[in-house]
């Protein structure tokens, strides 16, 4: 069985976001980039689990972007991917980014497609979906765990009010959430192997966006706190209907 892990490349959590060229681009530079963390905590290290059962044979990675993501890449095989590829592309939406990888994921037969469940940076969630309806694959989403006989998958998924454990015939996809395995630390034999792991870097596929951005926008962070004495039931009602936001 041949595993294949998307994974992408995005800010570091504590970057302090700034916007450029009239706010329609994110602002690069001195950013940190690392791998989503939910493509890397739950779809990599499920994938690696897996192959340490003797249920996969290899775990590959795939990410379409540039040459400065190759840094990203090399932890995930630090952690321990057996290879990678890199599409090389910038995507301009996440259409681009899913066509891309179900082109390369068709043409080499892979029995498993895990993607984590979304990004932190564009937080889209449909980059699994897209793979799964362009291969005409079943897809599950937001699922918590998976384990594997033979050549069906068993998967918990949440749904509103739940659970949904469901059952698939292998080949599919499917987007990883909390809960699907726990994050892991490369230790310095990985990260020596990582240096000379197969890294192939392909051109990308003519794919046209199907979506653009016009601008960028911040939120407006955290505002005052208006306290109001627990006596005061009228004021409280008062406010609830003439200043209060739902979000």
């Amino acid at each position: 069985m041949k595993i294949l892990v998307a994974i992408s490349n995005v800010p570091d959590t504590t970057t302090k976001i700034q916007f450029s060229d009239g706010d329609t681009k994110f602002n690069s530079a001195g950013v940190t980039y690392v791998i989503n963390p939910y493509d890397e905590w739950y779809a990599l290290v499920r994938a690696l689990e897996l192959k340490e059962a003797n249920l996969a044979e290899k775990v590959t990675l795939i990410h379409v972007g540039l040459a400065d993501s190759d840094a990203t890449i090399r932890k995930g095989l630090a952690l321990g991917a057996d290879d990678a590829v890199r599409i090389d592309g910038e995507g301009p939406d996440a259409f681009f980014v899913a066509s891309q990888i179900a082109n390369h994921a068709q043409a080499h037969g892979y029995d498993l497609i895990l993607v984590g469940k979304e990004t932190i940076n564009y937080n889209g969630s449909s980059v699994g979906g897209m793979i799964a309806g362009l291969m005409d694959l079943p897809y599950v989403s937001l699922a918590t765990k998976l384990e594997l006989a033979a050549n069906k998958a068993t998967i918990e998924h949440d749904i509103d009010g739940g659970t949904q454990i469901v059952e698939c015939e292998l080949p599919l996809v499917i987007s990883c959430a909390k809960g699907m395995a726990d994050q892991r630390i490369p230790n310095m034999r990985g990260i020596m192997a990582a240096r000379t792991k197969p890294l192939s870097v392909v051109s990308a596929n003519a794919t046209d966006a199907l979506t653009g951005i016009v601008a960028y926008t911040l939120n407006a962070g955290r505002t005052t706190c208006k306290m109001i004495d627990e006596n005061n039931m009228d004021e409280l009602v008062n406010l609830l209907h003439t200043e209060a936001k739902v979000i």
